[in-house]
């Protein structure tokens, strides 16, 4: 699809390597990990993960003490960042609460919630307890209601469930109905925590790594499951300016398994190719991808052989997972605002934890951070069952 012309107006992340960009940003240039051996809840696992610190500590007061979660206080310790909620009331100024949307994407929601009110079930009855709130908490919908009261947004809300793919899909929800006049700005992004659903769900498909993950990397052995949460918001662009864009996006949906990618990149360079297409460029015009990059062997060695078919092998290329784990629902949105970070400090990320290349992949992938001019970038989101998403961001003319 063709994109209006949209600015990325204001942006923030959170993740295991800090709150906020400037954390994110001084860790990618350290080439620092935020991952550390698992020590979540009860979870008794020989795994590496990337927590947020203080999640625990801070409570959802107020009206809305109702969608107090460890989900919800991740989103609203972003939102607190890089001044993103100045930015949105003051979008909501000039537009208007009711014409600003809300265009979320999450994973597991609030499943921790549930995980513990199943924990306390009353012995007799089994009746969960009291104080469980399904409705504002555990439902995927939760995220964005919360966001929007957290806001005062009264625009059109939805959130994306599309396994890994979904932080960044919301950018093409978001694009489609800003061009449809339904809304004149959109907040975009989303969030996941951990819980222990996905921690043993990965570990029982052997997929998690008993050390910190190693994208690309000749030893690699599974991911490392981090949380995260980012936030973008997305309005009209004004001609004439040189501020970041939404250039293009590309969606494709291969369902070539449940979990594990088509060997040959099939979704992945389809995904790649309208997203290029959309953004009316040529791949020779992409200064650096971010990769989906989970460390998995199948994964990586998909992703490569699609890169390198449409990319050739001299285009920049990394994954963010070595430095704060696979954020499921919350990857897309981290792997694309970390390459906005690139384009506004003109840096080429590196990849934590990867030591040694695998010599059987053949793109040009970094390990180590450097500087250089960054204009438009490419960022990559896979998810289970091939829900394929690939988004350009670049600078305006």
């Amino acid at each position: 699809m063709s994109l209006p012309p949209l600015s990325v107006s204001s942006f923030t992340l959170v993740n295991s390597l800090g709150a906020g960009l400037a954390a994110t940003l001084e860790a990618l240039r350290a080439n620092r990990s935020g991952l550390v051996p698992c020590d979540f809840e009860d979870a008794r696992l020989d795994t590496y993960i990337g927590p947020v610190a203080g999640l625990d500590a801070p409570k959802i007061g107020g009206e809305l003490a109702s969608y107090d979660c460890r989900l919800n206080r991740l989103a609203q310790l972003a939102l607190e960042q890089d001044g993103f909620a100045q930015a949105v009331a003051a979008a909501r100024e000039r537009h208007g609460a009711e014409r600003i949307g809300v265009f979320l994407g999450t994973s597991t929601s609030g499943i921790l919630e549930t995980e513990r009110a199943y924990r306390s079930r009353d012995g007799a009855s089994g009746k969960l307890p009291a104080g469980y709130r399904y409705a504002e908490t555990q439902n995927s919908f939760s995220l964005a209601d919360f966001v929007r009261r957290r806001l005062a947004l009264r625009g059109p809300a939805f959130v994306v469930s599309a396994a890994c793919s979904s932080t960044s899909k919301v950018f093409g929800n978001a694009a489609r109905m800003i061009a449809a006049g339904v809304c004149d700005a959109a907040v975009v992004g989303g969030a996941d925590t951990l819980c222990l659903t996905t921690l043993y769900g990965f570990r029982s498909l052997e997929l998690t790594s008993s050390g910190p993950c190693r994208p690309f990397d000749a030893q690699r052995d599974g991911i490392s499951i981090g949380e995260g949460a980012g936030f973008a918001l997305l309005e009209r662009a004004r001609s004439g300016t040189s501020d970041l864009r939404l250039l293009g996006i590309g969606e494709s949906s291969d369902a070539y398994h449940m979990s594990t990618p088509h060997p040959d990149g099939a979704g992945a360079r389809l995904a790649m190719e309208r997203a290029l297409t959309s953004a009316g460029l040529a791949a020779g015009d992409i200064d650096y991808i971010n990769l989906h990059g989970t460390a998995t062997r199948t994964n990586d060695a998909a992703e490569d052989k699609a890169v390198v078919e449409l990319f050739g092998t001299g285009t920049p290329c990394s994954s963010n997972k070595g430095a704060t784990g696979h954020l499921l629902g919350a990857a897309g949105v981290t792997g694309l605002l970390i390459s906005a970070l690139a384009i506004r400090h003109g840096l080429l990320p590196g990849s934590a934890n990867t030591r040694t290349l695998d010599p059987a992949l053949n793109s040009r992938y970094l390990l180590e951070s450097q500087s250089a001019p960054v204009q438009r970038v490419l960022a990559n989101s896979f998810g289970f069952g091939g829900s394929n998403c690939s988004v350009v961001l670049g600078t305006g003319a």
